[in-house]
């Protein structure tokens, strides 16, 4: 089987795909009223003015591609996670890059003065911490199933400094 051997790659890829399913966990939220507003409307509502314009389709594709762009980001984290730490305890791994990476993106959007769409209520944060625990759980899966077993050897001379 093809194995990715660049960190980078294997990062973006495995953070795309974990960004798949934490989207597929927003949009359920959304719909069962758990959440009042989707990630990337929170996303988008750094850079536009007021909640109409984050919901429209400009304001949506904004969020979207900030959102998966942070996605990408934390992908690479985490396969650096890996790749310093191995492969082992991957559910525990996952859960806690997913769930910091989540944290501080959605305490860095909530905490900006520019953002006037972010969501206070502990439903929505709620979700948006489940949804990304998902995240780092799938982005940590991935990686290793793609990645190649040097970049996950802690004595490999493929190892981060």
């Amino acid at each position: 089987m093809f194995r990715i051997k660049d960190r980078i790659a294997l990062g973006v890829m495995a953070g795309l795909c974990g960004n798949l399913v934490k989207t597929a966990i927003d949009e359920v939220s959304l719909r069962k009223k758990i959440s009042q507003r989707s990630f990337r409307e929170t996303a988008s509502g750094v850079w536009v003015s007021n909640l109409r314009e984050a919901s429209n389709v400009k304001g949506q594709i904004l969020g979207v591609l900030l959102d998966y762009g942070m996605g990408a980001l934390g992908g690479i984290g985490t396969v650096c996670l890996l790749s310093k730490t191995g492969k082992d305890q991957l559910f525990i791994k996952g859960i806690i890059s997913g769930v910091t990476l989540g944290s501080g993106i959605t305490a860095i959007l909530s905490a900006s003065p520019q953002n006037k769409v972010k969501p206070k209520d502990a439903a929505s944060n709620l979700s948006y911490l489940i949804s990304h625990a998902a995240f780092g759980l799938v982005t940590s899966f991935v990686a290793s199933k793609l990645g190649d077993t040097t970049l996950f050897e802690t004595n490999s001379k493929n190892k981060l400094p």
